[in-house]
């Protein structure tokens, strides 16, 4: 493969087709009912099933509102040893958030965009901060919102059908429940490219990326669940003991991977630069089709996450998303990707050089008294 060609495969990577693909699984109808997440105590566990297979488990507020002091509640409970998330229906464990309803909502002035984001930020710092043994089985599509479940717990376990993605600059937004604290922190500059791309994770790689604790394979982890559940008082150590015991026994899929075998050196070299302009210089591309404004955010957001705590990452991001609702290019992006679906957003600004330091400050301001709060 010669130089062009890597420079092409890495131009389509940030494609607004596979923002489009990877946004239909983020869609979902705003019907809510109990039964859209399942919380049952089964041996030594708290276990919380995502239960809306037909939407790929998209996460809503009503599914927040449930989680969240059930696992507080288990948190607290002497016989509760350890957590367990998982999805239901085997094509994804959460596929993301409400992202349409969230742009008519703002538009017919409701507040669920300052309460979503809100009451979410606080469960994934919740996941976090959990003293119990947190194990997310992230089989299937694991996108957006299903992150913030899953990677800020101790354990995540991947599969040959996991596929990571964090696909919001595809719509003129920027990776949020904690993607400025732990995409940074990923090996080189793996997740600058992650983040300005939407480029999909699969399998094995989500495990190399470290996104991953565990890779097991998929038809093995019903019985990693019940061994799970079987253990007596168990600690962190002995949870993670069943873990890499499965993890040792996966048949690990050996094909070489484009990204970790191929590229890295490529991108750790293209997504160093401390500037989108220079990043797109780089990657030699004549132009961008993200919100190029959402582009300097999200740069700028992974910069200055990878000096803060978690808690600064999730305040901050809080103060992203209503700037962003307040904007023009969110909404837009919703239209063209997942309303009128001519894959035609037109982005104010529409050129790179139009986005000054000035208009950037405006997003990251304090939102004073409405500010996220711990």
């Amino acid at each position: 493969m010669g130089q062009q060609d890597v420079w092409r495969l890495l131009s389509r990577f940030s494609s607004l087709r596979r923002a489009n693909v990877i946004l239909q699984h983020l869609r979902m109808s705003t019907h809510t009912e109990a039964s859209e997440v399942l919380l049952e105590r089964r041996g030594c566990a708290g276990v919380i099933t995502l239960n809306r297979p037909k939407a790929l488990n998209a996460l809503s507020l009503n599914m927040i509102r449930q989680i969240y002091p059930q696992l507080k509640k288990w948190e607290q409970d002497p016989d509760t040893f350890l957590i367990i998330i998982k999805g239901a229906g085997g094509k994804a464990f959460c596929a993301g958030g409400d992202i349409r309803a969230l742009s008519e909502a703002k538009k017919a002035r409701q507040d669920l965009t300052q309460v979503l984001f809100r009451e979410e930020y606080v469960l994934n710092n919740a996941i976090a901060c959990c003293q119990k043994p947190y194990v997310a089985l992230i089989d299937g599509i694991t996108m957006g919102g299903g992150v913030g479940l899953s990677v800020h717990g101790q354990f995540r376990v991947a599969t040959e059908r996991s596929v990571f993605a964090m696909p919001e600059t595809g719509i003129g937004l920027f990776p949020d429940v904690g993607g400025g604290y732990f995409l940074p922190r990923l090996q080189g500059k793996l997740g600058y490219f992650l983040a300005l791309t939407g480029f999909r994770l699969k399998g094995r790689e989500v495990h190399r990326a470290e996104i991953a604790t565990h890779f097991v394979d998929s038809d093995k982890l019903h019985m990693l669940e019940e061994e799970l559940l079987a253990l007596k008082s168990p600690s962190a150590e002995d949870v993670a003991g069943v873990l890499e015991s499965y993890h040792a026994k996966s048949k690990m899929d050996q094909k070489k991977s484009i990204i970790f075998d191929e590229h890295m050196d490529r991108i750790n070299s293209c997504f160093s630069a401390n500037t989108v302009e220079q990043i797109i210089e780089n990657l030699q591309q004549d132009g961008s089709p993200f919100a190029l404004e959402q582009i300097k955010i999200t740069l700028r957001q992974l910069i200055e996450g990878s000096a803060k705590t978690l808690q600064e990452v999730l305040t901050m991001e809080y103060r992203l998303t209503q700037a962003c609702m307040e904007a023009h290019d969110f909404h837009e992006g919703v239209r063209a990707v997942l309303i009128d679906k001519d894959q035609s957003p037109k982005w104010k600004p529409s050129n790179l050089k139009d986005v000054t330091d000035e208009d950037l400050k405006g997003y990251f301001k304090s939102l004073g008294s409405n500010d996220l709060k711990f």
